[in-house]
């Protein structure tokens, strides 16, 4: 049996894996797909205390090598429940697999919300990307389009439009609702179109790469197509916590509705990093939440 069992392996649940060990304790960290989180898409990260610059794969490689070394376990598996028991928590997984631990931390992270468009997920990486920090180089001095309207929207357009021909804003709503500043200083730019109530209804490609998009206007229902050398999806992103909804509250977004403290209405179970509802989602919120939450295991452990 561990004494702490790590849903994720972002840059919350390796902390929380660090202080736990850190804390004398046993600490399996169990991930499905690849170390780091969303923090490996950005090629360099300068926000960090103590750290000048690195990439985001940087940080997930030296962290993980670090708990590592400290005594974790991990697993790539996909955890699907969580269930508390008297004397030990069961975490289970689609492989099969069954893990015995005294306290559990979910840091389960969040995922992009995608358009839901044919081909869309063979195209991320061929000219759908997420992240202008992290790709928007590749369209240096071409035209790009962005869905969305909200504040990430147009933070990455803001980002884009220094580098690209041209940025044109796709918005599906009759308005933009980001902040006003964020709208004036990226609407005052030249090379920037603004056009709401503009619903994506296809992709257009040419030997699997993106060249435009078919939209539809919702008031008029008129149809065009729009060339683009790039799409730019940030229209929000999705928690993964649906399958652990009994045991945390979630808040009306699918976040845990956990305070600074990453606690839940269960005993021993606790949450950490993106997946939680908070006002600011960085990288250092993130490795704050994972220590936090394993101290707090660590008590509960030690209080038992």
């Amino acid at each position: 049996m561990y004494d702490v069992i790590v849903v994720g392996g972002g840059p919350a649940g390796m902390t929380a894996a660090l202080y736990a060990l850190r804390n004398g304790k046993s600490a399996l960290v169990i991930e499905k797909n690849g170390f780091g989180g969303q923090i490996t898409h950005s090629p360099k990260v300068e926000n960090y205390p103590g750290t000048f610059s690195m990439s985001g794969n940087e940080f997930a490689e030296r962290t993980l090598d670090q708990i590592l070394k400290q005594g974790a376990e991990i697993e790539f598996e996909t955890v699907t429940q969580v269930k508390p028991e008297e004397d030990r928590i069961l975490v289970l997984t689609e492989e099969g697999s069954t893990f015995e631990g005294k306290t559990a931390i979910l840091a389960t992270g969040v995922k992009h919300r995608m358009l839901g468009l044919e081909g869309e997920n063979e195209l991320v990486g061929e000219g759908i990307s997420f992240c202008a920090v992290c790709d928007g180089d590749f369209y240096a001095g071409k035209t790009v389009a962005v869905a969305g309207g909200g504040n990430s929207a147009l933070q990455e357009a803001i980002l884009l439009s220094e580098k690209c021909r041209e940025v044109i804003m796709l918005q599906d709503m009759p308005f933009f609702t980001g902040e006003a500043r964020l709208q004036e200083v990226l609407f005052s730019k030249p090379n920037v179109k603004g056009l709401t109530q503009i619903k994506i209804t296809s992709l257009l490609t040419r030997e699997g790469e993106l060249t435009g998009v078919s939209v539809e206007n919702t008031g008029t229902h008129e149809t065009q197509e729009i060339s683009c050398d790039g799409l730019f999806v940030a229209i929000g992103l999705i928690p993964e916590n649906e399958p652990f909804k009994d045991l945390a509250q979630l808040n009306r977004f699918g976040y845990f509705d956990s305070d600074e403290q990453c606690l839940t209405k269960t005993p021993g179970v606790f949450v950490a990093g993106d997946c939680r509802s908070k006002g600011v989602r960085q990288l250092t919120t993130a490795v704050a939440d994972g220590a936090t939450a394993a101290l707090a295991a660590c008590r509960y452990i030690d209080m038992k």
